[in-house]
């Protein structure tokens, strides 16, 4: 019972930190800068895939990481982005590349801004700096992206490689192929969370610190995909009718705002609950290793 009852303060607390720290106009914010950041997102991923050497690279990592979106939210935008994707540039490895590159960072930004409050820390670091590791971890999420959609492409060939030498190993490509995509969209979720949670903001925590914070992340964001989806198969043409052309992007946008206010929410868990294990005197800056801890007189 005591157990319950400190779970219930944690999470209570966690939750008036969230609404004190403004979580929900902070989840609007890292929507609209991920929307806004999607696009140019993709023309980076052309252009690298294109550098590359094959352009379906491109298509197929869009795909993997749309996997665990609603078939309806991601239908509603597979227009635009297929359109993105196929269109031939002549501004590649140009300023037109690297303005995309810049306007893309601004979705990491955001989830900077919005950990920072979260844990209740001063960003100390100079803002080029930050842009700048904004930038590479954008070009890195571009480039893992592309060799995870390789890994795909590659998996039908390795299957029946597999199958010629040991048959009974492998008898159904579609499962095994489904499993793996699933498979590693999700690892690929579990490490970016980590990295996010670990690097981005200012401060260090450790990883048991932050493991609740990405747990709830993963399955409140696997809940709301689900229960969203549920609800655009009713009511999607509510939005067709007050939104009409916009309506695919009021879909995304309010999706990406529930998954936004779960991160955030996360956030402030992971610090209610490094909150709750302080001894006294010892703040939360300290405890994430932004100034000495106290020493007890």
């Amino acid at each position: 019972m005591r157990q319950i009852r400190i779970a219930f303060d944690i999470g209570l607390d966690a939750f008036y930190r969230f609404l004190a720290d403004d979580g929900w106009a902070i989840a609007s914010h890292i929507a609209l800068s991920t929307l806004m950041a999607l696009f140019p997102f993709l023309i980076v991923l052309t252009s690298l895939a294109g550098f590359f050497g094959s352009r379906d690279l491109a298509d197929q990592a869009m795909n993997l990481l749309l996997e665990v979106w609603p078939d309806q939210v991601s239908n509603a935008l597979s227009g635009q982005i297929h359109q993105v994707l196929t269109t031939t540039r002549g501004d590649a490895l140009t300023i037109g590349l690297v303005l995309a590159v810049y306007f893309a960072s601004n979705g990491v930004e955001s989830l900077r801004v919005a950990l920072n409050r979260a844990y209740s820390v001063t960003e100390p670091r100079r803002w080029y700096w930050l842009r700048l590791e904004s930038i590479g971890y954008t070009l890195i999420a571009a480039v893992t992206a592309l060799l995870m959609a390789f890994l795909i492409v590659l998996g039908p060939l390795v299957l029946e490689i597999v199958r010629r030498y040991v048959p009974l190993m492998v008898e159904n490509n579609e499962r095994l192929l489904t499993v793996a995509r699933y498979g590693i969209t999700i690892a690929a979720m579990s490490v970016a969370l980590i990295i996010l949670h670990t690097q981005l903001p200012a401060g260090r925590r450790t990883f048991p610190q932050i493991l609740p914070g990405i747990v709830f992340t993963m399955l409140g964001s696997l809940a709301a995909a689900i229960g969203f989806g549920l609800y655009l198969a009713r009511f999607a043409n509510n939005y067709v009718t007050m939104y009409a052309g916009l309506a695919s992007v009021i879909i995304a946008l309010v999706f990406l705002y529930f998954i936004a206010a779960i991160f955030v929410f996360g956030g402030a868990l992971n610090a209610a609950i490094i909150r709750s294990r302080l001894p006294s005197g010892v703040s939360l800056q300290a405890a994430q290793s932004l100034e000495p801890a106290e020493k007890p007189v």
